[in-house]
């Protein structure tokens, strides 16, 4: 329930899927993962409870800050 989703390095394609957060407005969850573009599914990776977890995915991945959206 709680940490990751799937392992790391999970397939991660730029040209079909964007790198995002979603936040809930209620509760403040934040979930780090993949939407797809073509169908909008979102797969989830991991949740951020910190900062740390954050820099995590985005090193996993090899993503910048400027590419993650949130989304809520």
């Amino acid at each position: 329930m709680f940490g990751r989703r799937k392992k790391p390095g999970s397939s991660y394609d730029p040209k079909v899927q964007k790198p995002m957060i979603r936040s809930s407005i209620c509760t403040g969850e934040k979930v780090a993962g993949f939407k797809n573009l073509e169908t909008g599914k979102f797969e989830e990776i991991m949740v951020i409870r910190d900062e740390k977890d954050y820099r995590s995915f985005l090193e996993t991945y090899h993503i910048s800050k400027e590419d993650v959206t949130t989304e809520y």
